[in-house]
């Protein structure tokens, strides 16, 4: 018994320590879902809250973004009662609908490059080929679906959490305006927008793909979140991030700047009216200090893409792959509401962590903001 714990609980499957959620479901199975667990009682919570943000991410709403049409329309199971969470476990459901697995069939013996076709199948033996099963993007519809609950939360303490793309391809934005966010790229600088549109038409026409640098910003994170060793926010957003598809570097704070700096510059100098920079992110020792919470992170260009490449079989043998199906000509594009959920649920759970051992101490900085 003791054995079979310890299998279920490094199974990963499993996300959070307080504020926590399981999830299921394969990209081409019956349905997605997830357990929320560790939610507490009496926050208001209606279903649109939860589409609202799964509408964000879902796919097939642009010509930049993979055809496949779903509703991604969730179904609350329980733990919600007139309109407020119960403190109970709340169960949400989202059945899949525009699944073509025809799509993979002609791929199922063989490896998709850069994809976890080749991991999955050295670990498991046997696996869900099509639109990549449990590896897939789908997986992540969960994550919004629990992050947008975490965002009411966090909302109710003041917190706000704004995810944008500052980067595609070779389409720097030159300014960043992470607000309100009305274009189908959600990129932060709108003039480069009919750049972006001529370099998507090239993709599309192309088959090809292209990576992005995404950034979330956290506005009013109270101070004294984390803590300074195993557990540092820091730490733990990295982790986070880290968990969303094809993203392949985390930074926190003005990392891009470090290495031209000196220390006597790079430092966030303090004065009695607070920090005078915030090249940290708002996080120093694990610990939140109450400035900004800055990250950015790296996403690579979409693997499946009908380019022609070498790749070989389960028998081993070399062959040429040429991926057919509905992809995205750049994954980063959808991964904003992603990354916003995955923030927002590291959030709340030290959120809470931090009340339950810190509740008496009088969390406050030595200036006045």
């Amino acid at each position: 018994l003791a054995f079979w714990t310890i299998i279920i609980a490094m199974s990963g499957n499993t996300f959070g320590k307080i504020f926590k959620i399981t999830t299921f479901g394969e990209s081409h199975g019956t349905a997605m879902g997830c357990i929320l667990d560790g939610c507490p009682p009496q926050i208001e919570l209606k279903k649109e809250d939860i589409q609202y943000e799964l509408d964000r991410r879902k796919p097939g709403q642009s010509d930049v973004t993979t055809q496949r049409k779903e509703d991604d329309a969730v179904e609350i199971l329980s733990g919600v009662f007139e309109g407020k969470t119960l403190g109970t476990p709340i169960g949400m459901i989202i059945y899949n609908k525009d699944q073509k697995s025809k799509d993979y069939s002609n791929i199922k013996d063989v490896f998709r490059p850069n994809h976890a076709d080749i991991t999955y199948q050295a670990k498991y033996g046997h696996r869900d080929y099509r639109g990549g099963g449990r590896a897939s993007a789908r997986e992540t519809a969960n994550w919004v679906a629990a992050g947008a609950i975490a965002k009411k939360i966090l909302k109710k303490e003041g917190v706000s959490v704004n995810g944008f793309v500052s980067e595609i391809g070779k389409v720097k934005a030159d300014s960043i305006s992470y607000k309100n966010i009305n274009n189908k790229y959600f990129f932060s600088d709108e003039s480069k927008l009919s750049e972006l549109d001529s370099m998507f038409k090239d993709l599309i026409e192309e088959g090809n793909s292209v990576g992005a640098r995404l950034g979330v910003i956290v506005e009013n994170c109270p101070v004294g979140l984390g803590d300074p060793v195993f557990e540092k926010l820091d730490a733990n957003l990295a982790k986070a991030i880290m968990t969303i598809n094809a993203v392949k570097s985390v930074s926190i704070g003005n990392a891009d700047d470090l290495l031209s700096l000196k220390g006597s510059e790079a430092r966030d100098e303090i004065t009695e009216s607070g920090f005078t920079s915030n090249n940290s992110g708002g996080i120093l020792g694990g610990i939140s200090n109450g400035d900004d919470i800055s990250l950015s992170f790296i996403i690579k260009p979409t693997s499946s893409i009908k380019t022609k490449g070498k790749t070989v079989n389960k028998e081993g043998n070399e062959v040429d792959i040429e991926v057919t199906g509905r992809h995205d000509p750049c994954v980063g594009i959808r991964a904003v509401p992603i990354a916003e959920a995955m923030v927002s649920l590291v959030l709340v759970d030290h959120l809470l962590i931090n009340k339950a051992q810190c509740a008496d101490v009088e969390q406050n900085l030595p200036f006045s903001e």
